[in-house]
């Protein structure tokens, strides 16, 4: 098959992403187009990095990894100094 190059380079960030090879991936994907829906597999991955329903990456930490960190008081008002920040930038206005 010949393909345009662009599609290609993102059905091997796809496969990637995924864990797969290219070759299984857009097997998986004519499957899918000749069958009129997704195959209903999520792809395994490993290192506490897992694929949801969408085809994106969902990270979680161990169990057993340290507490270490942001508390939940310092993490609220880290993300709301974000979003002040980018209410300002977005008015136009001086961070």
């Amino acid at each position: 098959m010949d393909l345009p190059d662009h599609l290609v380079r993102q059905a091997k960030q796809r496969a990637l992403q995924q864990g797969l090879t290219l070759k299984e991936l857009v097997a998986d994907y004519i499957s899918q187009g000749l069958h009129g829906g997704a195959s209903g597999s999520v792809p395994p991955t490993s290192d506490g990095v897992t694929v949801d329903g969408m085809g994106l990456p969902v990270f979680r930490s161990e169990p057993s990894g340290s507490k270490a960190g942001i508390d939940l008081a310092a993490s609220l008002q880290l993300e709301q100094d974000c979003l002040e920040q980018e209410d300002r930038r977005r008015a136009g206005l001086p961070a």
